[in-house]
């Protein structure tokens, strides 16, 4: 919504058409750009590749890929969820990611200004163990972000800018204060600010501190 409030097309995807059409239905009615909603579920490697394809022919070039989409599972245990679920989750956010950054990488290239941006999670930080997400969603971000590492170093020569952010759980709206949860809006706000520097500023990573829990 933020990208077509300020005039891109935007290629608005999820695991149905029905699930996109609504944001692709407010950005016409209420963005200054444009969008078509497309099914691409992250867990299927033929629906990536079908998505990839229908980009192709559509445009070009691609400016900018958001790759943000990835399921979460809840359970502190590992034996809290069933094996398909953990199979579904590194399979979305980690194999997805890859795939689809692969297969939408010569939109890209064509591309004068070419971004990727990588919505992790502070559960893909080391050391991070305060989300009561389950061990498979730490690993399938864990996965992403070093993917997004060395995409970064390896795509520096050519141009195309890696941008990944950690953030913690953050709250749809808010007050955005100091000692207020992330907001959504903030989120935004980064990836705004680190497609719009000019190209030579490649901004790596935006890594968050959470609010403190208040002293028992």
């Amino acid at each position: 919504m933020a990208f077509a409030e300020r005039g891109a097309h935007v290629y608005v995807s999820a695991r149905t058409a029905a699930a996109a059409e609504p944001t692709a239905e407010w950005i016409r009615q209420h963005g200054r750009g444009t969008a078509e909603p497309l099914v691409c579920d992250l867990a299927c490697p033929d629906s990536v590749r079908a998505f990839a394809a229908a980009l192709a022919d559509r445009a070009d070039h691609l400016d900018v890929l958001v790759n943000n989409g990835a399921g979460y599972v809840h359970g502190e245990d590992l034996g809290d969820v069933e094996d398909d679920a953990i199979i579904a989750t590194i399979d979305g956010a980690a194999t997805g990611t890859v795939l689809l950054t692969k297969h939408l990488l010569p939109l890209l290239r064509a591309s004068a200004r070419p971004d990727i941006v990588n919505m992790i999670s502070a559960c893909g930080e080391t050391g991070h163990h305060r989300s009561h997400a389950h061990p498979a969603f730490y690993a399938a971000k864990h996965a992403q972000a070093g993917f997004a590492e060395i995409m970064s170093h390896r795509l520096r020569a050519e141009g195309i800018r890696v941008i990944s952010l950690f953030p913690p759980d953050f709250v749809q709206d808010g007050p955005r204060e100091a000692n207020s949860d992330l907001t959504a809006q903030s989120v935004v706000d980064c990836v705004l600010f680190a497609v719009g520097q000019p190209r030579d500023c490649f901004i790596r990573e935006f890594r968050f501190e959470q609010v403190r829990a208040p002293r028992s």
